[in-house]
């Protein structure tokens, strides 16, 4: 079987990609299909010289548009510049349509202040009806395309409901009524088309994970070939047992081996390990890492795609290829709401003919039927909400990113941080010092460290500075592989680095052996100073606990949500910063896929799960997850596979965002149950003749401002955290 991919476009909803797969599946030499709606591809696997064009034309007719997916950089440039017209033509029609609308619903919004102004019914059709036309154009054709497959969605709600509406004005206007009901058809196309807007951008965020993923390999490496280095080779046509060289600052193209060189290198986006790791002869690297100081020479062990990061890639489009409840909602109701609308307004009209009433009035009582069911509420229903919602939790500081991880996070019972850069700040500082002169000590380290690039130089020379302690004169820098360095300052010998590197000079560490022993056991890192064969003492380096997390876990414990700490560090580490915060279980060592297991686990055990993080190594599991709640001070990767993304790097916004959810959640129903009571009462009374299409029209105005107005009351809502 050939496994290949296509680029899909003009899906607008989730039942969208179940009529796309199932027209995949349905052509012959087809074995399995796989539509992603987040990423807008599909996967499929083909049987041997079947041929793709006959997919493509397939799709086509189906009412969609296909193309073979491609890696290629030119092809992707120009999908980005067509997407981004594709925005600004949206975004075009929404505000075309916004403006037409506004003047039709003026007269309703002015009424309650005792002003009056009536607009011409010729003037109310000018207005609503390139509304219809041109804004509707889009829920016709889906509403078309979904009736052929058999099922009625959001299109066929939103066609109907406006149709009926505009129908019933033109007909009033042309047998000489004063009543329309022209803003009931242009509020409700306006809206949607704003709705959809809005969800198309969150889905294109949500699928520039994986590029961002991607754009950490190189597009190019140097490759040894004959011992001579050819620069600018195509990362993708590396394969096994070529020898790659690294330059320092250089990302590594691909998985494999040190043949030659020492440097150290940035693993953190892979490994979660806040600190570079040191790599030699004989050592595995990662692609996609970042290389340090050093050159090194470097075996592949495979192709690009066999490497961690493309694992990782895979993991993230897999865990992507979901579906939301929410948003599935309005077209599952729909399903069997608007066949029934249907039904009951052709028996309302040959009952009341039956009965003897003219075919005027019989069409007046069935078209009232469909008036009180056009659709304005349940249009207004989730955008409302949501607009309002992620309004005030934008204000808190709160960016939700889409619909399915704010209905599923009001449902969260656990809650798993990774621990580098979540529940630490991130970066090495100095925590601690033992020596009889601490001053001298921090001011002799820090001077030998001003050569290193390394960040535990960093957090050296940033103690020095914040106790003004000023740097000598660094007269010769050599540094000593894996175990620190040896510096010449003010004439003295001084050495900076590991208990090793003493012990190798002959120098005992006993009088501070106890305190850097405890420090160690904290998950410390322990840098010894000697000066002149004098040992002057210890400095511990950490990476400090963030001081709002012990009071985050309580409050999601009030909530009976359990914390749970999950990290690439060691277990020593791991299980002190648990400690300090209060969580009970942790699990440490875990690579990117072990993190992504472990969601699935906790999943299959019946728990709904939010994953907070900050890395590239989280991504798999914010996406694994339930609800994927990323730091924005973390990589831009993290961010955009999160449903959820907190603008500061506070942990009480992950309360806040569970609390706002749950709020916003709950808000939405309550607009759907309002959306559909005035249905429930006002179909029957409409049916019955006892509610004419002016009564019907002011109900189903009523109950958008219901609905708008319980929106509204979000705006009052406050974190509590």
């Amino acid at each position: 079987m050939e496994m290949i991919r296509l680029h899909l476009e003009g899906m607008t909803c989730a039942a969208c990609a179940v009529r796309v797969e199932k027209v995949l599946r349905t052509q012959g030499g087809v074995a399995t299909a796989h539509v992603n709606f987040t990423n807008n591809t599909a996967s499929l696997a083909l049987a041997p010289d079947f041929e793709v064009a006959d997919i493509i034309e397939a799709v086509r007719r189906a009412g969609f548009e296909a193309s073979r997916d491609a890696s290629d950089g030119e092809v992707r440039a120009e999908r980005e510049a067509a997407t981004r017209l594709a925005d600004r033509r949206r975004l075009a029609l929404v505000l075309l349509a916004a403006a037409l609308t506004l003047p039709l619903v003026l007269p309703m919004l002015l009424s309650p202040l005792g002003v009056s102004l009536a607009i011409p019914g010729w003037v109310q059709l000018a207005l609503a009806a390139p509304v219809q036309i041109v804004g509707g154009a889009r829920f016709y054709r889906g509403a078309l395309g979904a009736l052929r497959a058999g099922s009625a969605n959001m299109d066929v709600l939103v066609s109907l409901g406006t149709t009926a509406a505009l129908g019933l004005s033109i007909f009033l206007l042309f047998s000489g009524g004063d009543h329309f009901y022209f803003e009931a058809s242009a509020t409700v196309i306006t809206l949607v088309l704003l709705g959809r807007w809005m969800e198309v951008r969150a889905r294109r965020e949500a699928s520039s994970a994986v590029q961002a993923l991607l754009d950490l390999r190189p597009l190019t490496a140097t490759v040894l070939r004959d011992g001579v280095p050819v620069a600018g080779v195509p990362v993708e046509t590396l394969g096994a047992g070529e020898v790659v060289v690294v330059r320092p600052g250089e990302t590594v193209p691909a998985d494999g081996a040190v043949i030659w060189g020492h440097s150290e290198l940035d693993e953190s986006m892979l490994t979660g390990e806040s600190l570079p790791v040191r790599r030699g002869v004989g050592d595995d690297v990662v692609g996609g890492s970042v290389n340090g100081a050093g050159l090194l020479h470097v075996e592949t062990s495979g192709t690009p795609e066999e490497s961690q990061l493309a694992t990782i890639v895979r993991l993230v489009e897999d865990a992507q290829a979901t579906r939301a409840p929410i948003q599935d909602l309005v077209d599952r109701i729909s399903a069997v709401f608007v066949p029934v609308v249907v039904a009951l307004a052709l028996l309302t009209l040959g009952g009341w003919m039956l009965a003897g009433a003219t075919l005027e009035g019989a069409l007046m009582v069935a078209v009232s039927v469909l008036v009180i069911a056009c659709p304005c509420a349940l249009g207004l229903a989730t955008p409302a909400a949501l607009m309002v919602g992620t309004g005030v939790a934008a204000r808190a500081g709160v960016l939700v990113e889409d619909a399915e991880a704010l209905e599923t996070a009001r449902r969260v019972d656990t809650v798993v941080f990774d621990k580098t850069g979540t529940l630490t700040e991130g970066r090495p500082e100095v925590t601690e010092a033992a020596s009889a002169d601490v001053a001298t000590m921090l001011r002799l380290a820090a001077t030998a460290e001003s050569g290193s690039e390394h960040p535990l130089a960093g957090a050296l020379l940033r103690e020095a500075e914040s106790r003004q302690l000023g740097l000598a004169t660094l007269e010769s820098f050599e540094a000593v592989a894996g175990r620190g360095l040896a510096a010449r300052i003010e004439g003295a010998e001084v050495l900076v680095g590991s208990r090793r590197l003493l012990q190798e000079a002959g120098l005992t560490t006993d009088p501070w052996e106890s305190r850097a022993v405890q420090w160690e056991q904290r998950g410390q890192i322990v840098i010894w100073v000697a000066r002149a064969h004098e040992v002057l003492g210890c400095i511990s380096v950490g990476d400090r606990v963030r001081p709002e997390g012990k009071a985050v876990v309580a409050a999601l414990r009030a909530r009976r949500i359990e914390p749970v700490l999950a990290t690439g560090d060691t277990r020593r580490t791991a299980s002190w910063v648990a400690a300090q915060l209060g969580i009970e279980r942790v699990e440490a060592e875990l690579l990117p896929s072990d993190k992504a297991g472990l969601m699935a686990e906790l999943r299959d055990e019946g728990r709904v799960v939010a994953m907070v993080g900050d890395g590239v190594n989280d991504a798999p599991a914010l996406a694994a997850a339930s609800v994927g709640i990323a730091l924005g001070s973390g990589a831009d990767v993290a961010v955009r596979t999160a449903g959820v993304t907190l603008v500061r790097a506070e942990l009480g916004l992950v309360v806040t965002a569970l609390d706002i959810s749950a709020a916003t959640t709950r808000t939405i129903r309550q607009n759907l149950f309002w959306a559909f009571a005035y249905n429930v009462v006002g179909l029957p009374l409409a049916a019955f003749g006892l509610l004419t299409p002016m009564f019907a029209g002011g109900a189903m105005a009523f109950s958008s401002v219901s609905v708008l107005a319980n929106a509204l009351r979000l705006q009052r809502w406050r974190s509590e955290v």
